[in-house]
């Protein structure tokens, strides 16, 4: 083998070392309905962070949060989740009862960041009696899939309000797609919930000639019925320029936190791309809010008290840290130059 050969043989070699040594991690973050807030959310963090951490990001639909924490915890692959915060709870506080199956899911995940609130949207027809959620008792409900946070809220706002389970009777588990087709068409449904942080893609999506199909429920914080919900949700303004289509006013309905959620990683090399993430999730924070979906106007990058049985990954918390600190800190002056004066009387350092 002469030395010619030799050389481009250990060329090829090291260009395909070097190819493999840059090639981006490759991670998947699990979300909800591909025209749901949660997804949006998703591509923002595939575009506009991922790429600076040296990860291929790549963006999966799901029925929503339950799924979420499933899949987060066994499917391979999967870095990063956006949970509901009740959807979170309810897995801890099942584990605290003795649920094995809820412990071996919930306790080793990890929070990365809270995020913001998410709006329950509950959509009605328009020539609908129903005008409050609390005229929703006797109503037929669609919460969203099964293993959605939507279908979650759906039933636990029901019980909370109304001190009993919906009748199963009245429950349906379609998606919002097919659920709104009934709502109009066949009047199997009476009520849509859609949980998605305003502006809804599937719902500002839609045609002005859609006013004369549905309407959105209002949530009254004064009424009897809202004092126990209170307990655990909020109460949140959807804003008629989310929706220009369909609202001429700003009114008043229910919200709960979403949560970026991870495993908690003690690889080195997951650890070290986990690390990477936080930092360009820091660094690129304002093009987030900038050019994202307009639910980054509402994230802040901190770190407030988390419920029992929820933690923060210390390798992102940290980084994000380090970052914060790094920004806050006030730029150094720049150095003076000296004359040649000074420097010829030696007073230069």
């Amino acid at each position: 083998m002469g030395r010619p050969y030799v050389r481009l043989l250990a060329a090829a070699l090291l260009g395909a070392h070097a190819t493999i040594a840059v090639a981006a991690a490759e991670y998947k973050i699990v979300t909800a309905s591909e025209r749901g807030t949660y997804f949006a959310i998703g591509k923002d963090l595939a575009r506009l962070v991922a790429p600076d951490a040296d990860i291929a990001l790549e963006v999966l639909p799901t029925s929503g949060s339950a799924e979420n924490v499933k899949l987060m915890r066994y499917e391979p692959g999967v870095k990063f989740a956006i949970v509901q915060a009740d959807v979170f709870q309810a897995f801890v506080d099942r584990a605290a009862a003795g649920n094995a199956e809820a412990a071996s899911m919930i306790r080793p995940l990890r929070v990365i960041l809270p995020l913001y609130n998410t709006e329950i949207h509950y959509i009605v027809r328009a020539d609908s009696e129903l005008n409050y959620l609390h005229d929703i008792k006797d109503a037929k409900i669609n919460g969203g899939l099964i293993g959605s946070g939507a279908a979650l809220i759906t039933h636990t706002l029901y019980r909370m309000m109304f001190s009993k389970p919906m009748p199963e009777a009245n429950a349906s588990f379609l998606s919002n797609e097919e659920a709104l087709v009934k709502l109009i068409s066949d009047k199997s449904v009476d009520v849509v919930v859609v949980a998605a942080g305003q502006p809804a893609p599937l719902i500002a999506n839609m045609k002005p000639e859609a006013q004369k199909f549905i309407k959105l429920l209002k949530f009254d914080p004064d009424h009897p019925s809202s004092k126990t919900p209170l307990t655990t949700y909020s109460h949140a303004t959807v804003r008629a320029a989310s929706y220009p289509n369909l609202l001429a006013q700003d009114f008043t309905t229910v919200a709960v936190g979403a949560f970026l959620v991870t495993y908690d990683y003690n690889l080195q090399g997951t650890v070290s791309h986990m690390g990477r993430f936080a930092r360009s999730l820091c660094r690129n924070f304002a093009a987030l809010r900038a050019e994202g979906h307009p639910k980054w106007r509402e994230v802040e990058l901190a770190f407030p008290a988390l419920g029992n049985g929820w933690s923060y990954y210390a390798p992102t918390t940290r980084e994000i840290r380090t970052c914060l600190a790094e920004k806050a800190r006030p730029p150094a002056k720049p150095k003076r130059l000296c004359s040649a004066e000074e420097r010829i009387l030696g007073l230069c350092n």
